[in-house]
Formats: C-alpha cells, sequence, structure tokens
C-alpha cells in the first residue's frame, strides 16, 4: 500500500508540476501578447506620424503656391481700391457741381408746341 500511496503522491507532484507549468507558460504567454501589442502600437504611431508628415509637406507645397496666388490677387484687389478711390476724390468735386448746376439752373422756356390763343 505504501507504494501505491508513494505512486499517487508522485502522480499528484506531477500533476501539480505540470498545472504550474501550465500556468507559467500562459503568463508568457500574456506577457508576449502585451509585448506585441505595445511593439504593433508603437509602430503604428510611427507609420502614422510618418504619413503625416508626408501630407503636411505636400499640402505645403500645395497651399504654398495657392498662397501666393492668393497673396497677388489680395494686392490687385488693393491697387484697385485704392485707384478708385483717388479717382473718387479727384472727380467728386467736379461732379457735384455739374449736378448741382442741372438741378438748380432752371431756365424757364415755352414749349416749342405751344401755341397762342389769339
Amino acid at each position: 500500500m505504501t507504494s501505491q500511496s508513494q505512486g499517487i503522491q508522485q502522480l499528484l507532484q506531477a500533476e501539480k508540476r505540470a498545472k504550474d507549468k501550465l500556468e507559467e507558460a500562459k503568463k508568457r504567454k500574456g506577457k508576449r501578447l502585451r509585448q506585441a501589442k505595445e511593439e504593433a502600437t508603437a509602430e503604428i504611431d510611427h507609420y502614422r506620424l510618418q504619413r503625416e508628415k508626408d501630407f503636411r509637406n505636400k499640402q505645403t507645397n500645395v497651399m504654398g503656391s495657392q498662397g501666393n496666388l492668393s497673396a497677388k490677387i489680395e494686392e490687385q484687389t488693393t491697387e484697385t481700391i485704392r485707384t478708385l478711390t483717388s479717382s473718387y476724390h479727384k472727380n467728386m468735386e467736379s461732379m457735384m457741381k455739374k449736378l448741382l448746376s442741372t438741378i438748380c439752373d432752371i431756365n424757364p422756356e415755352v414749349h416749342p408746341n405751344f401755341r397762342h390763343a389769339a
């Protein structure tokens, strides 16, 4: 009976060792999965940053040329406004005199179709 109980003890010990090894393997697997996930996340972040940098460079190249066009158009608009304002101030006085003289200087005349009743 001693050998039988000793065999059972050995089986129980072997089962316990197997269970411990299994638990340790599960822990290593979980740790490795977390590590792989962290590495993948870091790689994804690096890739995303690189792509965003490339996008910003391309956007700057495209928008830079549009920015130059925008600046030119703004400059032309400002120049046109300045010219029109100058012309307005230069001609305002003479136009006001013409308008006032047309409105205020009334010369009463008999209409050519008017007939005297005589």
